[in-house]
């Protein structure tokens, strides 16, 4: 089974819109979406949940207070204020474990709390893993590595020939956490001073982790010199150039109604993603 991640040096280039696409395209697929942040390729796929489980990616001390001596050192060697007296404040504690570490009397534990969900679902594509996290909870990360990990089981048990796996925006940890262990990324990118920085950016990431990489332009028509600026910097960085999709308000349209946009549309945009992901299906082979 080959792993096709999907990315973008930053948010709004149409990173999801072409998962949608190649979704419907690829037939036997599984899929993922690794943005546990601010995930939507749901939106488009109209998955019916079949499984549903908590994630715990963080723990909070927690004070017995009937052990406790009050002597005041968990107090003394928390960074984060979050210790005042014999109380956590859970708004503040990081889970270092520090306080544990240091409490004389054994009375701080470190237990786990949910961080956010996890959920399989089926759609008329294939099989989904997604998850949410929740407001301000950690370990994003790591809730990444679990949505890719009980992704390739899904895929497994469904046979998939190909798991296609919709990423974050930016270069941090849930980016990292996508593209350990890929066979390929296809970075999508935009014509914009940003979109050609964010894009050095992630392919210098992925070049670190020695993932292929190849590049879509999107909307490159609106400003057909900078498209070009960025197919030059995406050679430059040793990754090849693999469409240029232009600008066709068939997409927005294709949004608003929650369908891909080659189920959508055969306009334009629809047959420029058509194309990729036929050159992409040929790299991955």
């Amino acid at each position: 089974m080959k792993e096709l991640l999907v990315i973008s040096g930053k948010g709004g280039t149409g990173k999801t819109t072409v998962v949608g696409s190649f979704a419907a395209l690829a037939r036997d697929a599984a899929l993922a979406d690794a943005d546990v942040d601010a995930p939507n390729l749901h939106l488009l796929l109209a998955p019916q949940i079949r499984e549903e489980r908590p994630y715990s990616g963080a723990e909070l001390a927690a004070v017995d207070e009937d052990a406790c001596t009050r002597c005041g050192r968990c107090e003394e060697v928390c960074r984060f204020a979050a210790v005042r007296g014999h109380q956590v404040d859970a708004r503040r504690c990081e889970g270092c474990g520090v306080c544990a570490l240091v409490c004389p009397a054994g009375a701080i534990t470190m237990r786990p709390q949910t961080s956010g969900r996890i959920f399989v679902s089926d759609t008329r594509y294939g099989p989904l893993t997604h998850a949410r996290l929740l407001a301000g909870a950690e370990a994003t990360g790591r809730l990444v590595t679990e949505v890719r990990r009980l992704a390739r089981q899904t895929a497994d048990r469904a046979g998939a020939h190909l798991l296609l796996t919709d990423g974050s925006p930016g270069i941090g940890c849930p980016v990292i956490a996508s593209l350990a262990g890929v066979d390929a990324a296809l970075v999508v990118t935009e014509p914009s001073p940003s979109g050609i920085h964010d894009l050095q950016r992630v392919l210098q990431v992925a070049a670190h982790f020695r993932v292929p990489a190849a590049v879509c332009v999107n909307k490159w028509d609106i400003n057909p010199e900078v498209a070009d600026q960025a197919a030059e910097c995406a050679r430059s960085a040793g990754a090849c150039v693999l469409g240029r999709v232009p600008f066709d308000e068939a997409v927005s349209a294709a949004i608003s109604e929650g369908i891909p946009l080659v189920e959508a549309s055969t306009g334009p945009a629809a047959r420029a993603v058509e194309a990729l992901w036929d050159r992409m299906a040929r790299e991955l082979a």
